[in-house]
């Protein structure tokens, strides 16, 4: 019997495999794009697809063996940490390959997965970031007897989210003393303490080139990080830090991200540095504008792929 086919959707949102379920912003946004495009928009999940090449095509089929189309644009909302190369990180690849869009693209993502990584291209662009050492298979030992290692430095994961595994070293010894007890299943950044920071930062998601929301975010009870998962207050404040925001949009850029998270941390004399960026972000109810321009970057992305071609 023939394979039946999965009617086509132009516009796919993609998630992290069951028992996953969308919240917060990636909800709110599925239900945007729902109502926008209607039978044209589908959610999918990562384990719902089956990868295949045949008769030297690429496909991809439903568990029950369905042949489902490729869409014209992907909104990828797994945070790139999580994604595995051969697991997500194929998936995206099969995906663009069949000629999907991604929002954003692979290698953006991937470059967002790595925090130092991050840094590389960020330093490279000529953006301010903290002094950082890391390493790969150095021995954390021989690392803190480093000449350049500095302390007072806020340690994190190469690979975290939400603000976990990050904490502050006030000196060397403590960093000896609890070394035994560091994750170390990824390397660590070292990352010079930027003191007018503590507790608060300042994050800028751009869409497209643009800055569409803006927040500055707050510590409970003198913690380093301000992270709204750890126990942060969030400000709406676009348009209070044009400067900032301007720098936000040029590590976006740096990144090649279409879609971007920027946290800034507050420097001396009115300056910002780029602490990280995300690739998934999320956003508050109050960030109206976000959305939208989501919404809208879909659309001009739908657009370009089905222009006629026209021969010159």
């Amino acid at each position: 019997m023939a394979r039946t086919t999965v009617q086509r959707a132009d516009v796919w949102m993609l998630v992290r495999e069951h028992p996953t379920v969308p919240v917060g912003s990636t909800l709110r946004l599925a239900e945007a794009l729902a109502e926008a495009h209607g039978s044209r928009f589908a959610l999918w999940r990562t384990d719902e697809l089956v990868l295949g090449v045949r008769g030297g095509r690429l496909e991809l089929y439903t568990l029950g063996g369905e042949r489902v189309p490729a869409p014209t644009v992907v909104c990828v909302r797994q945070v790139p940490g999580s994604m595995r190369d051969e697991r997500e990180v194929t998936l995206l690849r099969h995906l663009r390959r069949m000629g999907a869009v991604l929002l954003n693209p692979v290698d953006a993502h991937l470059a967002c997965r790595n925090k130092f990584q991050q840094l590389q291209e960020l330093a490279l662009a000529g953006l301010p970031v903290p002094d950082t050492l890391s390493y790969t298979n150095a021995p954390l030992e021989g690392v803190l007897h480093s000449p350049r290692f500095r302390a007072p430095c806020v340690v994190k994961a190469v690979r975290g989210s939400k603000g976990g595994q990050v904490f502050l070293a006030p000196d060397t010894r403590m960093l000896h003393d609890v070394r035994g007890s560091l994750a170390l299943h990824v390397p660590l950044l070292f990352q010079e303490y930027v003191a007018g920071s503590h507790g608060r930062d300042l994050r800028v998601v751009v869409v497209d080139g643009e800055p569409v929301g803006a927040e500055t975010r707050t510590a409970r009870d003198g913690a380093l990080t301000s992270n709204l998962a750890t126990g942060g207050r969030a400000t709406l404040c676009a348009g209070e830090y044009p400067e900032a925001e301007e720098l936000a949009v040029r590590a976006a850029r740096a990144l090649g991200l279409a879609i971007a998270g920027v946290d800034l941390l507050f420097g001396p004399d009115d300056t910002f540095v780029v602490c990280e960026v995300n690739a998934v972000p999320g956003w508050r109810p109050g960030m109206t504008g976000v959305t939208s321009a989501v919404l809208a970057l879909v659309d001009r992305s739908l657009a370009a792929a089905e222009a006629p071609v026209t021969e010159h």
